[in-house]
């Protein structure tokens, strides 16, 4: 039987999933910006972005690329990211362009999701805790980031509105909320480790899973979750139900992405879908 070519080149390369599929770019406050690294060496090269290290993966021809994350806090202009060999720092530099984010205005009527009290800022202190300490996580393990939608539905939230809560502002949207009915199943965008399945104050049941050199996926609002720490997930495999737990108007899951340790917009990982016919 005739293997065909483009399998025999995977097979070669030794790439079980396409290896070389990279996030969307938008060098933008909350976007993805990828730097070539002009090397394609058997040895994966350490990059830093603001002291933290960030994602690399090949490309399309082998070759190194670093994925980094740019926080919604970045102001436009001219940044540096250092590529490490062997201790020696070489700088890459790259521009941010500046994004205005829209507004959003939501009524909360549970006002403690708004304005808690101490006991729940206890709560609320330790939840954050775990969240940092599970963005700072790091395995070697390459990640595959051409994502699945874990749930089909209507975008409801964009990534990065400038959030209101009963007339309060509050921190910019961190994900990207997709509508679905309460129950619909959740699915794993791509292979990971969860890191987290727990029940948050504002975020409901959550889990996060670990897709290997810092790239964290984190699912919010849920009915239910169906996986525990620890557990080896795959692409597809259903991680929970959409739910309204936490701070919602309505069912819905909450999706974010994080690149060395920042929210960047998880559509970037979607395949863009196919232009109109006219």
């Amino acid at each position: 039987m005739r293997i065909p070519l483009v399998f025999m080149i995977l097979l070669a390369v030794g790439i079980p999933h396409l290896a070389w599929a990279l996030p969307q770019t938008e060098p933008v406050p909350g976007g993805v910006v990828i730097l070539p690294l002009g090397t394609n060496g058997s040895a994966s090269p350490q990059v830093l972005f603001d002291g933290t290290r960030t994602t690399v993966v090949r490309g399309m021809k082998q070759e190194w690329h670093a994925v980094i994350g740019l926080p919604l806090s970045l102001k436009k202009g001219d940044y540096t990211a250092y590529i490490d060999y062997g201790g020696q720092q070489t700088p890459l530099k790259f521009t941010v362009l500046d994004k205005q984010y829209q507004t959003q205005h939501l009524t909360i009527k549970n006002k403690r999701k708004v304005e808690p009290n101490q006991k729940d800022l206890d709560r609320i202190w330790k939840e954050r805790k775990k969240k940092k300490k599970a963005l700072r996580h790091w395995q070697d393990a390459k990640p595959e980031l051409s994502f699945i939608k874990p749930v089909e539905g209507r975008t409801s939230s964009q990534f990065g509105l400038k959030r209101y809560f009963n007339g309060k502002p509050r921190n910019p949207h961190g994900g990207l909320d997709i509508a679905a009915p309460e129950g619909t199943p959740i699915k794993a965008p791509a292979d990971g480790v969860v890191l987290i399945a727990d029940d948050f104050f504002f975020s409901g049941n959550v889990v996060y899973l670990d897709h290997g050199e810092g790239v964290i996926t984190y699912y919010a609002h849920m009915k239910e979750y169906r996986v525990k720490p620890g557990d080896t997930v795959r692409q597809g495999q259903v991680i929970g139900l959409v739910g309204m737990t936490g701070r919602v108007t309505g069912p819905h899951l909450h999706w974010g992405v994080y690149l060395n340790q920042t929210a960047v917009n998880p559509a970037l990982f979607l395949s863009p879908p196919p232009p109109e016919s006219p």
